[in-house]
């Protein structure tokens, strides 16, 4: 699974088009593909209220739709790409899909499990290990969370 530099901006690219689908429905915008041999497999965006489900996180989605390709649980031989770090629930749920790599753009200082607040991904203990990429396209997955807080506090101080 190695992609080039263009490749993996591509991809990282669909998955803040799938977190562009999260800012239009004022959900926190995170968006993520899951890539096999070069496609996309499954795609996913944070649609908790949306959908009234807690879980409902861009990486449960996408795991849920590349099951759903492959006809499989296991997701090997992909590569998870995700415009910010993934949380504890998130991680757990790539480890169990058997994801060997993950792509992330920008950390999350407040809620990050794969080297953040914590490093479930590559945690030893575990029986599956994940490589981890972080800080690809960054500053354009920061951007989109800082401006949907940003409209947020802007409307609380409003409303």
């Amino acid at each position: 699974m190695t992609y080039s530099q263009a490749e993996k901006e591509y991809f990282m690219t669909q998955a803040l088009f799938e977190a562009e689908k999260s800012l239009a429905k004022n959900e926190i915008p995170i968006g993520c593909v899951i890539v096999k041999d070069g496609q996309i497999i499954g795609r996913g965006h944070n649609a908790r209220e949306e959908l009234g489900q807690a879980i409902m996180h861009a990486e449960i989605m996408a795991i849920q739709e590349a099951n759903q390709t492959l006809g499989n649980w296991r997701l090997l031989d992909c590569t998870l790409f995700v415009t910010i770090e993934p949380c504890i629930m998130c991680s757990g749920a790539i480890g169990l899909a058997r994801l060997p790599e993950v792509v992330y753009g920008a950390a999350n200082q407040k809620f990050g499990a794969a080297g953040s607040l914590y490093d479930i991904l590559s945690d030893s203990r575990l029986n599956h290990r994940v490589e981890v990429e972080s800080g690809l396209m960054a500053e354009a997955c920061a951007e989109i969370m800082q401006t949907f807080f940003r409209q947020r506090r802007l409307e609380k101080k409003q409303g």
